[in-house]
């Protein structure tokens, strides 16, 4: 059983499977003669918890800022690429319960997905286990983005983060190279290199070149120190 194994990946045993289940399970997932009902009412209330535990963060720790900066940082802690981003470091996406058309259209990649799951399985938790429980979750899967935020470091959007940093030097070139091309047309992954002044600096592979070409500029900012390895 797949929820066996994400018990194992995200640290909590639950006592009541069904919970779990009803976190995993996407609203195209359900029909007519399922029983199972979808996880938008336990996203909604992981919502509200993981605002909270972020900001409690956010006061203890964070004594120098005011709370209009706090509100930003917390903003972008909580927003959908973060939650897509952490979702994905454990694959949560592989986890989920969601119909053959979802999944065949990219579903278990898809962010606003990752987002919303990662949400439910939040409420699941604070139902389940409570508070500390669902905190201990929430800090454990965001500590990196929480760190990063604080630091000014959290960005989305790699290449645009790259090409701002490789600026500040005058002389500075990069490229993306595709090495190889996977796979049958209608599924490929493309695999690519990024070059700093002619040195590789990191490499990335995607189903499109653009997501390629992201994976290799957060690898290239990884190898200049500018954000966390996750």
């Amino acid at each position: 059983m797949k929820d066996d194994k994400i018990e194992i990946v995200i640290d909590y045993h639950f006592k009541d499977q069904s919970i779990l289940k009803n976190a995993l399970t996407h609203s195209s997932f359900i029909n007519d003669k399922s029983k199972l009902k979808n996880n938008e009412r336990l996203e909604f209330l992981g919502d509200a918890v993981l605002e909270l535990v972020v900001s409690h963060y956010l006061y203890e720790n964070c004594n120098n800022r005011a709370e209009g900066e706090m509100t930003k940082l917390r903003a972008k802690i909580v927003c959908t690429d973060s939650l897509a981003m952490a979702a994905s470091d454990f694959q949560l996406g592989n986890y989920i319960y969601m119909g053959k058309g979802e999944e065949n259209t990219g579903g278990r990649t898809r962010k606003s997905i990752l987002a919303n799951t990662f949400e439910a399985i939040i409420g699941a938790i604070f139902i389940d286990g409570g508070l500390e429980e669902a905190r201990k979750f929430i800090l454990c899967k965001l500590k990196n983005n929480i760190d990063d935020s604080v630091k000014g470091k959290l960005v989305f959007d790699y290449k645009t983060k790259l090409q701002e940093h490789i600026q500040q030097k005058a002389d500075n070139d990069i490229d993306y190279v595709v090495i190889s091309e996977e796979g049958p047309e209608h599924d490929k992954i493309f695999n690519i290199q990024l070059l700093l002044n002619g040195k590789v600096i990191g490499s990335g592979a995607g189903s499109s070149k653009k997501e390629a070409e992201q994976h290799a500029a957060y690898n290239g900012l990884i190898f200049l120190g500018e954000v966390h390895e996750k």
